[in-house]
């Protein structure tokens, strides 16, 4: 059956919050759903004009946390409200430090960052591409040294559902189960 209108469900989008400081150094952050690793070191997002944009135009960083099932309802704040208007950081009532790397607010709520200096952003197309130059995570959503999805709980946004999903459980070994495949 084919789906009316031209609504791609391209799956899965991240719940990406990009965190910036603007002129006078007030901490700003919206919820962004484009975005993907596009190299080692590097995230490209795909944003149209906004507070955040004017901000890292000026600074030449941002940060990007991740979306979770416990930050569920600031980070659907941070995407239906403007910086423009409010200081959404108050408003939500979220702690914030400046990164030791960038100069960009890290949102304490969120217990995994990537702290970024902007690479190159194109107004025209939308493209941001950050060089990732930190990463701070919180020690709850660690084993053994490395994220452990399971313990952080990332969000993806269902755009045919309107909602947003928590990643799930694990279904196979990457670069391992199709090599039986390949004998």
């Amino acid at each position: 059956m084919e789906i009316e209108g031209k609504h791609a469900v391209i799956t899965p989008e991240g719940v990406f919050i990009i965190g910036t400081y603007d002129e006078n150094g007030i901490p700003n952050a919206m919820n962004a759903a484009w975005g993907m690793q596009s190299d080692m070191g590097e995230i490209t997002l795909m944003l149209s004009k906004h507070k955040t944009t004017e901000n890292f135009e000026k600074t030449g960083a941002f940060t990007v946390a991740f979306g979770t099932a416990d930050t569920v309802l600031i980070s659907d704040y941070f995407g239906v409200e403007t910086g423009s208007k409010v200081n959404k950081i108050e408003k939500a009532g979220c702690h914030v430090h400046k990164s030791a790397h960038v100069n960009a607010p890290i949102i304490e709520e969120y217990p995994l960052t990537l702290e970024c200096k902007v690479r190159s952003w194109n107004p025209e197309t939308g493209y941001l591409i950050g060089e990732i130059v930190a990463s701070q995570a919180d020690e709850s959503i660690l084993t053994d040294g490395k994220v452990d999805l399971s313990k952080l709980r990332p969000i993806i946004f269902d755009p045919a559902a309107g909602a947003y999903r928590v990643v799930g459980e694990i279904v196979g070994k990457a670069f391992h189960d199709g090599l039986k495949l390949k004998q």
